[in-house]
């Protein structure tokens, strides 16, 4: 079976997240949290460290729950800092807590963040590959700063499109690139 050549076969977890998870188009606001907050934790990290931390992430944050984060205090910030099974760049835990705000008056205002994800591509998956940013994610990554996010430029946003199946970037010869592409 051919993956894609970035895919670490000796890693089950990230064989795991290709076959399963990468490239498969997200609509529920949950997972999209989740994989908006991890990715902004990957910057200038590789995502099979992210992943490989991803288990750490879910208990440290509460599985992800983001009315609980959004009320992180200096004492869970503390916590976070201390917790050595994930990234404790107390930069990027601020921003989490920061951008889960946001997150929340996106939801309010578009109905979902899905709704607002998914309008930039009016609910259609691009295909592409070999780019690591594009006219589409400086244009989220743009608008999500002015919203006041962090930790989302354009190739972070562009990884998180990829990861939430907006762009399918699967490499021709994969068996998942999907008859569209």
């Amino acid at each position: 079976m051919n993956r894609c050549s970035w895919c670490n076969l000796n890693n089950p977890l990230y064989v795991k997240y290709h076959d399963e998870e990468w490239g498969v188009p997200i609509y529920d606001d949950k997972k999209l949290f989740e994989l908006l907050i991890l990715e902004s934790f990957q910057a200038g990290l590789s995502w099979e460290c992210i992943l490989n931390k991803r288990e750490n992430f879910k208990k440290a944050y509460d599985n992800f729950n983001i009315n609980k984060i959004i009320n992180y205090d200096e004492n869970k910030i503390k916590k976070l800092k201390e917790n050595k099974g994930i990234i404790r760049n107390e930069l990027k835990i601020r921003s989490s807590i920061k951008n889960a705000k946001i997150f929340k008056q996106i939801q309010k205002e578009y109905g979902s963040f899905s709704n607002y994800i998914w309008s930039f591509t009016n609910n259609k998956v691009i295909y592409e590959t070999n780019k690591t940013s594009s006219e589409l994610s400086d244009k989220i990554s743009n608008d999500l700063k002015n919203k006041g996010m962090t930790f989302v430029g354009t190739t972070i946003i562009y990884a998180y499109l990829q990861a939430t199946g907006i762009i399918n970037s699967h490499e021709k010869n994969c068996f998942k690139r999907g008859k569209n592409g």
